[in-house]
């Protein structure tokens, strides 16, 4: 991994080729919203709330399939628990979609009376079933250029900056956030592109083995 403009563009180009380009919304529609943020309605909005819940433990796919088939339903029916426990059994997700849809108009709103991003972060975490990671994610999905500090994209920032640091997924340290931003701020300026989408195509590229992780398994940790 070379983390260059070409590097990316390699990528980037390699996943719409095998028609990977995509997240809940495609590739371009990603890259759209993160140059000119769409106010979403409150029915999207809590869509987009519910994707993040579902996809959290899931392959992207699965989390679609089941996405679509939960939205479809809610919007002739309603959302009843009953009803969709039937379609997706996790009672605590399935809650917290049922809460989010019932009270979409407020939460919707709220979020949108909000300027700082770090207040937008707080209140996605403040709903129910996101977390800090599921409110980045979920955030970027709503347009704000922002990225989601996974896993993979913690052993990139990591390889980016040539260190090997033990990861805990449910708590990012200070150091591989700062690796993590430091790759991000390379591959900006390398490419022109918002982070988010950087984040994305990166996300994507690690998922389907574009992208190997030889270099952060297998290399010795710096004494």
């Amino acid at each position: 991994m070379d983390f260059s403009c070409d590097w990316f563009f390699d990528l980037d180009s390699r996943l719409r080729a095998a028609g990977l380009d995509s997240d809940a919304q495609s590739f371009d529609e990603i890259l759209e919203n993160l140059k000119s943020r769409k106010i979403y309605t409150p029915d999207e909005f809590a869509s987009h709330c519910a994707y993040v819940i579902l996809a959290g433990g899931f392959s992207q796919q699965t989390a679609k399939r089941i996405h679509e088939k939960i939205m479809n339903q809610v919007r002739v029916s309603g959302a009843e628990f009953e009803t969709l426990i039937q379609i997706f059994n996790n009672k605590n997700k399935i809650r917290a979609i049922c809460k989010i849809w019932d009270n979409r108009h407020c939460f919707c709103t709220d979020y949108y009376k909000l300027i700082l991003l770090d207040d937008k972060l707080k209140y996605l975490q403040s709903l129910p079933h996101i977390g800090k990671i599921t409110a980045n994610h979920l955030a970027r999905n709503l347009g704000e250029d922002i990225v989601k500090y996974d896993v993979w994209i913690q052993r990139l920032g990591c390889a980016f900056v040539g260190i090997k640091l033990p990861i805990d997924n449910g708590n990012l340290s200070d150091e591989i956030k700062d690796a993590c931003d430091k790759m991000f701020a390379h591959l900006a300026a390398q490419t022109g592109l918002p982070r988010g989408y950087i984040d994305v195509v990166l996300w994507k590229s690690c998922q389907v083995k574009l992208i190997s992780m030889d270099y952060y398994l297998h290399k010795p940790p710096v004494m």
